[in-house]
């Protein structure tokens, strides 16, 4: 038998990253985007993003790059997509429709109108975007109308649960992979692509179409859910003078809560969580069960709470105004390891304290370049050090490595002021405070 042939359609963040893991699990596989600037990066062994270790896969497996095995193209043809490939993923983008909370479904839509045409052999199509529950059915039926090879062509729904900063290893040493299927080919032939993960212990978990779009809602609901939880007991704790870095070790022990996901701070944001909550709320009313996701409402309003707050706190710190006073911001993505700026908390901190008339200079070691995009009127440096030059107080809104090592006996001598707020209870007090610095946290007594 010939060996399997994979496509993936969609080439951002999820498809360029699972693109290049089929090729290193050693398939021949094919990408394609519509955006041909995308195609000659790939092409060419470059991302548009940042995320460790993905370019020097690309590097391994591109065509035409020295030195590779030549298993990975890239094309913008749907044309030559459906004559190479045996199975096709799709791994486009779901945003949030502007104004509401629901999920845009185009570019899921476009992507299988386009793609069904030229299915003239048994194909199986592969879901992995982020979609409201009962958006699989509606598609396979939509397959079976366009595609030519009829009902040769089946639909599996295969969620992604990747975590920016760590995408690589997810891909090929998945946690667990989940895969809906209405018949036993699609099952037999994932069970080929993931072989090799499969065989190192990830399990395996069968379900139907609705139970597959279902997983990854589910999980980044109870993720947005621990991470809230821990927030407002840092609400509590500031109001009663408990300490929530301490009540989160203690609690953290016990093995059905676990210490991941609870440490306090300014909330969560990026292209995920928060899209996919507000989403699954969404979807839940349309199938009458909104009162099964009010709790969620809750989980949201208080992560959005929480950016409001540190404002707060940071404007008490400079004295109850920030107007001509300067702010030091470390940190603009949503998470380390990662060069995206979506909903950053700490981008949204920043903004709000210099609309409120604060001189803001932010440093982030890899999210630069987009956070200028987004909020161009900000101050930007090119180091923590000089991003501390002279300011009032110094914010730590992103918990990168690089941040915890600084020096603050360095940072210092810079500043007008020794006074650094931690949004993320990252740092160490006691070393700050032993070199002169007022240190102050969300849900933390002041020494």
């Amino acid at each position: 038998m010939a060996p399997l042939r994979i496509t993936v359609i969609g080439t951002g963040y999820l498809g360029a990253t699972h693109a290049a893991a089929m090729a290193e699990l050693g398939f021949e596989v094919l990408g394609l985007d519509v955006v041909p600037e995308k195609i000659e990066l790939l092409a060419s062994g470059r991302v548009p993003m940042y995320e460790p270790g993905l370019e020097e896969l690309l590097a391994k497996h591109v065509a035409g790059l020295p030195g590779s095995t030549g298993r990975l193209r890239f094309t913008t043809s749907y044309e030559e997509v459906g004559e190479f490939g045996d199975v096709h993923f799709v791994c486009v983008n779901t945003p949030q429709k502007h104004g509401e909370y629901a999920c845009d479904m185009s570019y899921v839509d476009a992507a299988m109108a386009s793609l069904a045409p030229h299915l003239t052999r048994p194909a199986l199509v592969v879901g992995k975007s982020t979609v409201p529950v009962g958006s699989a059915e509606r598609l396979a039926a939509k397959l079976a109308e366009l595609a030519p090879a009829g009902a040769d062509v089946e639909l599996a729904w295969n969620p992604e649960f990747l975590r920016e900063g760590f995408a690589v290893q997810d891909t090929l040493h998945p946690d667990r992979i989940v895969v809906g299927v209405q018949g036993e080919r699609g099952e037999k032939l994932l069970r080929e692509v993931y072989g090799t993960p499969m065989a190192e212990g990830s399990p395996l978990v069968v379900t139907d179409f609705p139970t597959a779009e279902l997983v990854k809602t589910a999980a980044n609901s109870f993720l947005a859910t621990k991470i809230s939880f821990i927030n407002a007991m840092a609400e509590i704790c500031e109001a009663g003078g408990g300490d929530v870095v301490k009540l989160a070790e203690a609690i953290g022990y016990d093995e059905r809560i676990g210490a991941k996901f609870l440490r306090a701070g300014i909330g969560f944001g990026g292209g995920c969580l928060p899209k996919d909550i507000r989403a699954f709320m969404a979807r839940a009313g349309e199938l009458g069960v909104d009162q099964a996701l009010t709790f969620l409402r809750e989980v949201d309003s208080i992560n959005m709470r929480r950016r409001g707050h540190m404002v707060e706190l940071a404007r008490e710190a400079v004295g109850g105004s920030f107007l001509g006073k300067r702010v030091a911001v470390l940190g603009a993505t949503f998470k380390p390891d990662s060069d995206d700026v979506r909903d950053s908390p700490a981008l949204n901190v920043a903004g709000q304290i210099h609309l409120q008339g604060g001189q803001v200079t932010v440093y982030d070691p890899k999210g630069m370049a987009n956070a200028r995009r987004v909020f161009p009127t900000l101050g930007y440096a090119d180091s923590a050090l000089e991003a501390a030059r002279g300011a009032e107080v110094v914010l730590h809104l992103t918990e990168w490595r690089e941040f915890r090592d600084l020096d603050p006996a360095e940072l210092g001598a810079v500043v007008t002021d020794r006074l650094v707020l931690d949004g993320r209870n990252a740092l160490d007090p006691a070393v700050w405070r032993a070199a002169g610095w007022t240190y102050r946290a969300m849900g933390r007594p002041r020494a």
